[in-house]
Formats: structure tokens, C-alpha cells, sequence
């Protein structure tokens, strides 16, 4: 091969591609495929055949039996002229450029152009099963595409799916699938296309997933309640007053003579410290709640055990307190119990509010509440929905009523939580304490545009092993000690009242702030489930009535940019509209049209 001259017409290699020599000088011009050229140098080509080659689309590949060839071959080394010559019987350009080409295939043989070898049968049938393997995933994958395309999904297709479900669960960062069918790769788009192929129903809910949060309940058995003695408060009248929805009745309250009695499930009687129980709702923080329903993080069968009304009597810890004359809970007692409960809803018991006990505890709660707000309290007063999902899968969006019983209950829990700080704090138990710093400026807002701006300059709450205000409550110190069997950080005051009562080591302030910290991991992503949740299934609702109409409060002006806020649907969006309208002003919306993936709506102006 090296004997032949490079000259014009003869045939090259240049970086595996097949070459016309043009011109020698200086530099040697080649032509290569689609008419362009290139000057290179002699050492980045080798000869293939001396030509006379007039034109690269002469090099058409004759029919050949490359098989009887490698075996002629057998161990001996040959080059391109010679493998020409035994598939092809001459030595042509076409025939050195076919020879080649079969080399270069590298299934029956190898090298380069001047020493190639035969490859071994064990090699060659290798190589064959995996070529037609590859050939046969490629064929099943472009046919997976073209399912995906038409909507048209093959029974084994989900399970496929599933590379895209982790990535609309942003649990992963990218997706052959999504790129295929040109999707950004995001969890938005994932879901996007989860429904435009129809695996997923638009009713599909990916927010608890996106957050890593459980879906199922614990699985750990509950112990029996032990024995101890309780103090029989079930002579009083004590009524648990919560959602019609609920089933997790965790307060329920009672007066007696002029003692204010706040009765809460007694979850620590059966969840200690770093237990099974405890270690699993310290890992889920809290109850999450979604319109579609409820992951406890304790398992169902503590509720049906402590749960308030569930049993008869209910067994409770129970914290009995005086008001003073300005308004502040003095000498609490708390104890084990046992109680009688009536489980009444919120509307049930606004037909209550004039019978007694309840005057008298709405008198309380008057006083209560004044003295809060003359301390600064803030009530912002936003609107707010109940959602739920019927087993049917309707959508009920219900705001949330003003009801004087919910006012109630809410100031009797806020009174339990500022006794058992301050008994706390007398006492010296480590508890983490619900604070909130005051906004730069503080003061009552008036009206919705007020609230809503009001709002986004308030700062986040936090809990804390120091004492510290909660300045949005008007309260110089407070607990949130009311639900453990939703939070577990209520469940943790509920530990450390009982190791006190009990004469047991209480944990230390740092075994608390471990917990605090935990639990603050965890509880920030349940809420942000729920509250995405909650948008997800207000926007499938507007979808399925695509003629909605409403009114919504312009709260917030920028140009003509407008944010609006629906009552009935506690929903803001930002709108565009080109009249004068002043903040407060009630607009009449419809519905425009909905991007679930996206979590968005666009609404128009409607006369």
C-alpha cells in the first residue's frame, strides 16, 4: 500500500470517511462527501486505492459474501487490497472501499488499512446476539415512543413511566422519555406530559410525592393504655367542637364553678420518648391534610384509643385554669383524667352559644381576646376554604364561616397554650415554646387590601427552647399544646408535662431542640403539600366548570397589574386590566382557562 503514489483520482481515508485526492502541492486538496473540500497534510490520510477514481458516488458497494472471505483468511494478517480482492474478487475503488467498510463495521474484522486480522468466531457471535439485542431494544423503544405519541399505552408501558413519575416527583433531574418527546426536563413538564399521554388523571395529586412525604399510615401497634390513677372530671358537661370532617377529636373543653377546663388527648400515656411511635411522628411532624384525606402521624389506632368522645370515658390530660380580672389564666392544674365527651361540629355548636356552659366561656373568651389585642394581637381576617374530595371524586370547596364557636374554641386553646408556658416556665421544663417576632411595623390592618399587604410583612413563626413573644398573638408567652395527636411537637410539651407530674427525668433543652429541629424539617414540607394540594384541587374544580364566575377584591395594584383575591374560593391571581379601579374594589371574574401542571389560572374582567 505505502509503494503507491498519492496523485489526483486516488482514493483516501480521511477521519474514517472516504476521500477523492483533488490537487497535489504544498498541501493535498481533497473532495469529501456533499462537494466539499479540504487541504490537508499526507500523514492524515492513507491510501485506500490509486485510482483512476473520477467522482466519491462511483464507490457504490457491490454484493459480497464477507463470511466465505474471513474464513480464507483464517490467522493470517492481510490489507485492504487483498480483503478487496478475496470478497470481491478485483481491486477497485468500490471494492477497496467496500473491503474497508466492512472493517470498519468491526464484526468480522479489524485493523487498519495496511494490517487487518480476522476476529474470532466466539467475538463475532458475541457481537451478533448484541447487535440484535440493541436493535431489538431500539425498535421496542421507538415503538414505546410512537405509543406515547397516540396516547395509546401498551399494558407493560407504565412501569417505563415510572423514569418520568420520578422526575414530576422532583426526584430526579432528567428523563431520556421527556427528551424524546421534546418536554423540558422539569417536574412540571413531567407532569405535563404524565397527563398527555394518560398515565396520570389530571385528578392526580404529585405534591405529597414531590415533598417525600408518606401517604400511607404508620403500621406500628399501639400499647394498651396502662393503669394510673386519673382524676374523674366525667360529672362534667365537655364538648370536643371541631370540623363536620374530622375524625381526630384531639381537645375538647368544660367549666366548672368558674374553672375554664380544656381536656386534650393523653398521646403521651402511650407514646414515650425515643419509642417506636414517638421516632415515627417525630419522621412525619404532623398530621397531613389533604382534600383527598388524611395521613396521620400516628397510626389509626391510637385516635380510635385516645381520641376525645371515641371511647366512653375518654382519657385525657387535662388542664383546668382561672381568668383573671385582666384577662389571664391563672392557677393551672393539670392532670390525668377521665372524661365524658359530646363531639358536636361547629355548626352544631353555634346553636349552643346562648345555653350554658357557653356564655359564660364566650365571656371569658371576650375578655381574652381584648386583652390580646390591646397587646398587640393581629387578625388578619382572610378568607379561607375548606376542600374535600368526595369518594365520588367531587370537588366541595366550602369557606370557612365566621362562626362565634370557632372564635371560641380558637381563645380557649390560645389560653391553654399561655397557662402551660407559663407553667413551663415557673417550672423550669424545657418545651418548645411558639414564637413570632413583631413586623417593622406594626399596627391593625382595616380592610382586605390592608390584611393581605399586612400579611406578607409578617414574619414567620418559630419555635423555640428560649422564651420568647408571639407577637401576632399578643402574647408574651405561648406553647401550641393542643394537638398531639397532629403534631408532634404539642406531643413533646404533652412528654415533658407528664415526666414533670410523675417526678421522672425530664429531657434536657437540648434533646428538645433536637426535636424542635426534626420536626421543623419535616412540618415546613407538610404544609407546603398541603397548601400546593389545596391549589391543585381548586383548579381542577374551575376546569370542570369552565362557565365559573365570581367576584374577587383587588388587594394589590401595580400598573395595570392587578392581584385579586376570591373569597369563595381563598384563591388570589394576578389579572390585567386597563380601567381605574381603586384597592378594595369587588371585580366580576370568569374563568379564562386553567394550567394544572403549572398551577395556574388566568381569569378576565367580566361586565
Amino acid at each position: 500500500m505505502t509503494d503507491y503514489p498519492t496523485v489526483p483520482g486516488c482514493l483516501v481515508l480521511y477521519k474514517q470517511s472516504a476521500a477523492l485526492v483533488a490537487a497535489v502541492n504544498d498541501k493535498i486538496e481533497i473532495l469529501l462527501g456533499g462537494g466539499k473540500s479540504k487541504r490537508v497534510r499526507a500523514k492524515d490520510i492513507t491510501l485506500l486505492h490509486p485510482g483512476p477514481l473520477n467522482d466519491l458516488s462511483d464507490l457504490e458497494q457491490p454484493e459480497a459474501e464477507v463470511a466465505e472471505a474471513w474464513e480464507l483468511l483464517g490467522e493470517e494478517t492481510t490489507d485492504v487490497k487483498e480483503l478487496a480482492e478475496l470478497i470481491y474478487g478485483e481491486y477497485t475503488p468500490a471494492s477497496a472501499w467496500g473491503a474497508w467498510t466492512r472493517v470498519a463495521e468491526g464484526l468480522y474484522f479489524e485493523g487498519d488499512p495496511e494490517r487487518i486480522r480476522a476476529r474470532s468466531r466466539a467475538r463475532i457471535e458475541a457481537d451478533i446476539a448484541e447487535r440484535a439485542a440493541r436493535e431489538a431494544a431500539e425498535r421496542e423503544w421507538n415503538g414505546f415512543i410512537a405509543r406515547l405519541r397516540s396516547g395509546n399505552l401498551g399494558e407493560l408501558d407504565g412501569q417505563r413511566l415510572g423514569e418520568v413519575e420520578q422526575l414530576a416527583f422532583a426526584q430526579s433531574e432528567y428523563s431520556r422519555i421527556l427528551t424524546a418527546l421534546e418536554y423540558p426536563e422539569n417536574p412540571v413538564s413531567a407532569h405535563r406530559m404524565l397527563i398527555d399521554v394518560g398515565h396520570w388523571p389530571e385528578t392526580y395529586n404529585p405534591y405529597p410525592r414531590r415533598f417525600s412525604l408518606p401517604l400511607e399510615n404508620p403500621q406500628i401497634t399501639c400499647p394498651e393504655l396502662p393503669s394510673e390513677v386519673r382524676l374523674d372530671l366525667t360529672h362534667l358537661e365537655s364538648f370536643a367542637i371541631d370540623d363536620e370532617a374530622s375524625n381526630d377529636p384531639d381537645d375538647a373543653v368544660s367549666l366548672d364553678n368558674g374553672r375554664i377546663w380544656v381536656h386534650v388527648a393523653d398521646v403521651a400515656a402511650l407514646v414515650k420518648p425515643d419509642s417506636e411511635l414517638d421516632l415515627e411522628a417525630r419522621a412525619r411532624a404532623a398530621n397531613l391534610y389533604l382534600p383527598e384525606g388524611i395521613t396521620h402521624m400516628l397510626p389509626p389506632a391510637a385516635t380510635v384509643s385516645l381520641g376525645l368522645g371515641l371511647t366512653d370515658p375518654s382519657p385525657a390530660l387535662s388542664f383546668g385554669f382561672l381568668l383573671s380580672g385582666d384577662a389571664r389564666p391563672t392557677d393551672l392544674k393539670v392532670t390525668p383524667s377521665w372524661v365524658k365527651v359530646m363531639r358536636k361540629s361547629y355548626a352544631e355548636a353555634e346553636q349552643l352559644m346562648d345555653s350554658q356552659p357557653f356564655t359564660e366561656l364566650r365571656r371569658f373568651a371576650e375578655m381574652y381576646r381584648e386583652r390580646r389585642n390591646r397587646e398587640g394581637a393581629v387578625d388578619l381576617d382572610l378568607p379561607e376554604v375548606n376542600v374535600r374530595v368526595n369518594a365520588d371524586g367531587g370537588i366541595r370547596i366550602q369557606p370557612q364561616q365566621p362562626l362565634v364557636s370557632r372564635a371560641l374554641v380558637t381563645e380557649l386553646m390560645l389560653m391553654t397554650g399561655e397557662a402551660v408556658a407559663g407553667f413551663a416556665s415557673d417550672n423550669g421544663i424545657a418545651i418548645p415554646f411558639a414564637t413570632q417576632p413583631a413586623p417593622d411595623n406594626p399596627h391593625q390592618p382595616e380592610d382586605m387590601a390592608a390584611r393581605y399587604a399586612y400579611r406578607r410583612q409578617m414574619k414567620p413563626s418559630q419555635a423555640k427552647t428560649l422564651e420568647a413573644p408571639h407577637a401576632g398573638l399578643g402574647l408574651s408567652l405561648y406553647v401550641r399544646t393542643t394537638s398531639p395527636l397532629r403534631r408532634y411537637l404539642d406531643l413533646v410539651v404533652h412528654q415533658q408535662l407528664r415526666a414533670f407530674l410523675s417526678g421522672r427525668t425530664l429531657m434536657p433543652v437540648t434533646a428538645v431542640a433536637e426535636r424542635i429541629s426534626a420536626s421543623d424539617l419535616v412540618s415546613g414540607k407538610v404544609r407546603r403539600a398541603e397548601r400546593l394540594s389545596n391549589l391543585h384541587w381548586k383548579l381542577l374544580y374551575l376546569k370542570q366548570h369552565p362557565k365559573w364566575k365570581g367576584l374577587g377584591v383587588v388587594v394589590e395594584k401595580q400598573d395595570q397589574r392587578l392581584t385579586v383575591l376570591i373569597s369563595e374560593l381563598a384563591l388570589e391571581t394576578k389579572i390585567r386590566y386597563s380601567g381605574t379601579v381603586d384597592l378594595n374594589t369587588e371585580l366580576r371574574l370568569a374563568v379564562r382557562a386553567v394550567d394544572l401542571p403549572n398551577q395556574t389560572a388566568r381569569f378576565g374582567v367580566v361586565s
